[in-house]
């Protein structure tokens, strides 16, 4: 659609004004969300939002990406972005997303219903393998100099919470309606994974709630002397307020194993969570994370949090 050549800004104001004063004048429809919310039917101009009580986002970062069409052919900065952040869509995709949105040099993902942590932590986990085992190498391997300069490699965070939905946008113009997603989710996700460094995971406080007692997400695969406790690290997420407990959340460094990680996806996914062979390293984690006060006590504040919004004491 064509542009106005001239614009009376005193009128844009005014409208947007008026636009204001309806929607502060009343409040809009909050519905609870049911199993059959589908994003893409959304209503634009009804005021109506849609509140999902739990949702994971996964967001993923690509470090120095403002670097990496320097000194390369226009063809060449493609292939890099489609084959960084089209394989990230395409993992997000594999592990049932309910919703995929990229945004610049990333991706992010959000995930609802049915074994939603399972599915958004693989896929975080296998956007990290992917960027550290295969295209960061074949990078390197193409632009050394380039490589050596401003390293590259996705940066994850994944964060959880309650979020409310509407399409907001052009009524009459599909290319110009997206849904906005208020809440703390992708937000938060978004804070982790700009701390983290390439290659690394950070998961908010809620997160690691959900996960922790899972073996295959938690403790390290028999390679190298394992099973042990040593494979998450606490990290405080600076950027998320002091007074929100989200902020103690855990960093993962490694990557799915090359002989392991395909079985214990296919377990996470299938909703295990025991593993025969980690009765000592699931102890020393326990007995690891009873030992940082902090973080216990953000766990209780997240706990009695949870407990306020569905009503117990």
């Amino acid at each position: 659609m064509p542009q106005e050549s001239t614009v009376s800004l005193d009128t844009l104001l005014a409208e947007l004004d008026e636009m204001g004063k309806e929607e502060f004048g009343s409040k809009p429809t909050v519905e609870e969300w049911d199993d059959d919310f589908d994003v893409t039917e959304l209503p634009i101009e009804a005021r109506k939002w849609i509140q999902i009580p739990d949702v994971v986002a996964v967001v993923a970062d690509l470090k120095n990406s403002t670097h990496l069409g320097t000194g390369k052919h226009a063809a060449s900065t493609a292939s890099i972005y489609q084959a960084a952040t089209g394989g990230t869509v395409s993992i997000y995709n594999r592990f049932g997303a309910d919703f995929i949105a990229i945004q610049g040099d990333g991706a992010f993902a959000l995930f609802w219903g049915d074994k939603r942590y399972e599915r958004a932590l693989c896929s975080g986990i296998t956007v990290k393998t992917f960027s550290s085992l295969h295209l960061v190498p074949r990078l390197e391997n193409k632009w050394e100099t380039h490589a050596e300069d401003f390293p590259t490699g996705f940066k994850v965070g994944v964060a959880s919470g309650r979020v409310l939905v509407k399409r907001i946008g052009t009524p009459r113009n599909l290319s110009e309606q997206e849904p906005v997603w208020a809440g703390t989710p992708v937000n938060f996700a978004t804070k982790a994974a700009q701390q983290a460094e390439r290659h690394e995971l950070i998961v908010t406080g809620s997160v690691w709630d959900h996960i922790e007692r899972n073996d295959y997400l938690t403790l390290t695969c028999p390679c190298n002397g394992g099973p042990s406790a040593s494979l998450w690290d606490d990290v405080t997420v600076a950027k998320i307020p002091e007074s929100n407990s989200e902020r103690e959340g855990r960093l993962l460094s490694a990557s799915w194993c090359t002989v392991h990680g395909d079985e214990y996806v296919s377990a996470v996914l299938d909703g295990l969570k025991k593993r025969d062979d980690a009765e000592d390293a699931r102890a020393a984690l326990r007995k690891k994370l009873f030992a940082n006060a902090l973080s216990v006590t953000a766990q209780q504040k997240r706990r009695d949090a949870r407990n306020r919004r569905i009503g117990l004491k």
